[in-house]
């Protein structure tokens, strides 16, 4: 990678532009962050080579992709608004939201072709995509070792006739070519997928260079390890950045609900013909959504992952937002203490 980069080259854009008036952009530099680690971040600018910032409070909320405004020693001055931005609620018990990249273009969201090929986990991952409207590419990795690729890329396909579907060989650099209309100079493409899907193995095939440790999957299960292990940008050779992130075993939805509707819009628009306006779509009269999967016209499955969906982003929006009232009420009694200790050492 290039250790000095103009603006265009980073992806800055009218969009975050206008977010900076004529005099503040005098003594400014605009800066993107390029990787995420837990102490600091990584950051390059058309004004000096690539370097680092120490994680700070005000950097928490700092992801991958994002764009900062730095002062002229280089310290942290503002986060600029976002053009997007893909999130998951923190992996495990916690309650709490996880950035996962910011101002991206487009997100190849990659599924392989052997036991990890899931109809349902690509759902997941178009409901997230569509929440940031990025516009997706599922990207259905080692084709080469699956007999029969035109029948699954049909499955997918059938998800939404607009969705845009490629099978290739992560190995073969002719097959992975198919993917560079969408990496132009100044576009930021995101990948996403789970573990073992040969995220890592696509990444060096676009680059043309091995900058991703790759791993194989285990037979038995097709369940990969981790082999990329932080958020990161890579500059590819025909000019567009490519985000790599560590595979997902769990991703979970949260204030995600019209990114679900947008990735069951035909059974969106199934439910409005119901006879009633709050079916559940179980055993009621008249259920449209039901007559379709009775037909063969919407899949049983598809049915069932959109509700699963819909309570899951339901619960953990639910259990965020409670989180984030309780902060608030933490915030107040803490000015609040403060302000009396203030006032009782003037009165002393």
């Amino acid at each position: 990678m290039s250790s000095t980069f103009s603006l265009s080259q980073l992806g800055w854009s009218a969009f975050f532009q206008q977010q900076v008036n004529f005099d503040e952009w005098q003594g400014v530099t605009a800066a993107r962050v390029m990787a995420v680690q837990r102490s600091h971040i990584t950051l390059a600018c058309d004004a000096k080579p690539l370097f680092t910032l120490a994680v700070t409070s005000a950097l928490t909320e700092a992801t991958v992709g994002d764009w900062l405004l730095l002062d002229q020693k280089f310290a942290f001055v503002r986060l600029l608004s976002r053009s997007s931005l893909f999130s998951r609620k923190a992996a495990g018990s916690k309650v709490e939201r996880q950035l996962i990249a910011a101002n991206i273009n487009t997100v190849f969201v990659v599924c392989s072709l052997d036991n990890n090929f899931n109809l349902s986990r690509i759902e997941r991952y178009l409901a997230l995509a569509h929440e940031a409207e990025v516009d997706p590419v599922i990207v259905l990795t080692k084709a080469d070792c699956c007999a029969d690729v035109a029948e699954k890329v049909s499955e997918v396909q059938q998800l939404d006739s607009m969705l845009m579907v490629e099978a290739v060989n992560g190995l073969d650099a002719d097959s992975v070519a198919r993917l560079l209309p969408w990496c132009g100079v100044g576009k930021t493409v995101a990948v996403l997928g789970s573990s073992g899907v040969g995220k890592s193995t696509l990444i060096n095939s676009l680059i043309g260079d091995d900058i991703q440790h790759t791993g194989s999957a285990r037979e038995q299960d097709s369940r990969g390890r981790h082999t990329t292990t932080s958020r990161s940008m890579h500059l590819m050779a025909q000019g567009a950045l490519l985000l790599d992130t560590p595979g997902m075993r769990e991703l979970q939805l949260a204030d995600c609900e019209s990114g679900v509707v947008a990735t069951f819009a035909d059974v969106e628009t199934l439910a409005q013909q119901c006879r009633f306006a709050d079916c559940q779509h179980q055993s009621e009269p008249g259920c449209a959504v039901q007559a379709a999967i009775a037909n063969d016209d919407l899949p049983l499955r598809r049915l069932q992952n959109y509700q699963k969906l819909l309570r899951e982003q339901s619960r953990n929006s639910a259990s965020l937002a409670e989180r984030r009232q309780q902060e608030k009420q933490l915030h107040r009694y803490y000015r609040s203490v403060i302000k009396q200790t203030t006032h009782h050492k003037k009165g002393d």
